[in-house]
């Protein structure tokens, strides 16, 4: 049996473990397209444990793209707080308006058109495609190319474009075939890989396919797929400034661009600081106070590492260069990064 042949084969035992299988979850209550495309975009980094009380939320405050559309950023930044990578959700607004604006409210029915949208990949307009709209265009991520290398027993590396596009090919091939739900087909195949065919040691006696996985036959499949990451995370070191002014904290907005774009966060400067080179770099800023050492903190990123040592600083008056904001405004309405918010747990400790 070929490669192809093989994933053809797996369709109608998968369709069938996943209608009797499947979890419950909000997102599949329908196929509205605003629904589907609001999970798959909260569900990239994020697992769905943790994703659905914020889809809840999210869904509660914005239930229509036309509420995404016109929602005020601020806004939009607290109810994605928590979940990071908040580029996604800046680019899921862009995407709204387009959509608003130039299809009337009303998801494309296209593949390649979803892809030119804002922040949805080849994945994504795959998913919705085919969920959404019963199209026949698969949706290929990490869960599918690790099911699949398992089925066919592949030791291609997945980290490779070449590697994904055979994928892709394959699977539509088998797609514009099958007599199967385009959407029951897409969600059966990461269902699987999300409950059965998993990272690690795979739960084979629980796999409607284990007769078909070739992995499985040859002994391989705790061995799949291949993932050859070589590029090591960059370790940066920061100094954070916690800076009091009778009840209000000071903050600073990040860059239009590159991390954390446009976020709040607390004052900072690159390295670690001693007492002496952080009392010059804030009486530089115009800032006299009481300084004492606080709390540490690490945060990991995609590709970066911050590791950050903070003063806790009492002025005697505010300084215009920064925003000031009470603990319970930074509890409310302002959205603060994930990476932040040891510090503003250790704040809000700290004045108890």
């Amino acid at each position: 049996m070929n490669y192809q042949d093989n994933i053809a084969a797996m369709v109608a035992p998968l369709c069938l473990w996943y209608q009797k299988n499947q979890r419950i979850l909000p997102w599949r209550e329908n196929r509205d397209p605003y629904r589907v495309w609001v999970s798959e975009i909260m569900l990239q980094q994020t697992r769905v444990e943790a994703a659905l009380p914020y889809y809840q939320r999210f869904l509660e405050a914005l239930p229509t793209v036309y509420d995404l559309a016109k929602a005020p950023e601020e806004r939009l930044l607290k109810l994605w707080e928590g979940l990071g990578y908040y580029s996604r959700v800046r680019n899921m607004q862009k995407a709204a308006q387009i959509v608003v604006e130039q299809y009337g409210g009303q998801f494309p029915k296209d593949a390649a058109a979803l892809e030119k949208l804002p922040g949805i990949g080849d994945y994504t307009a795959g998913a919705i495609a085919s969920i959404a709209f019963g199209l026949p265009v698969p949706a290929v991520d990490g869960n599918v190319l690790r099911v699949i290398a398992r089925l066919c027993n592949d030791d291609a590396d997945i980290m490779l474009s070449g590697t994904k596009k055979r994928v892709k090919e394959a699977l539509s091939a088998v797609y514009r075939l099958a007599e199967a739900d385009a959407g029951d087909l897409t969600q059966a195949i990461m269902e699987l890989g999300a409950l059965v065919c998993v990272p690690g040691v795979p739960r084979c006696e629980a796999c409607p396919l284990q007769r078909l996985c070739q992995a499985k036959a040859m002994g391989t499949e705790k061995t799949l797929p291949i993932r050859i990451v070589s590029k090591e995370k960059k370790t940066v070191k920061r100094t954070v400034f916690l800076l009091c002014c009778g009840d209000k904290v000071a903050l600073v907005k990040r860059p239009a661009k590159g991390i954390l774009a446009g976020m709040w966060e607390f004052p900072a400067a690159e390295g670690h600081l001693s007492r002496k080179q952080a009392e010059a770099v804030l009486r530089a800023q115009g800032i006299e106070g009481r300084l004492q050492s606080f709390v540490e903190s690490r945060h990991v990123f995609t590709h970066l590492i911050w590791e950050m040592k903070s003063y806790l600083i009492f002025a005697s008056e505010k300084n215009d260069a920064f925003s000031w904001f009470s603990l319970q405004e930074l509890g409310g309405e302002i959205a603060l990064p994930s990476a932040m918010k040891p510090f503003f747990r250790a704040l809000t400790e700290n004045q108890k």
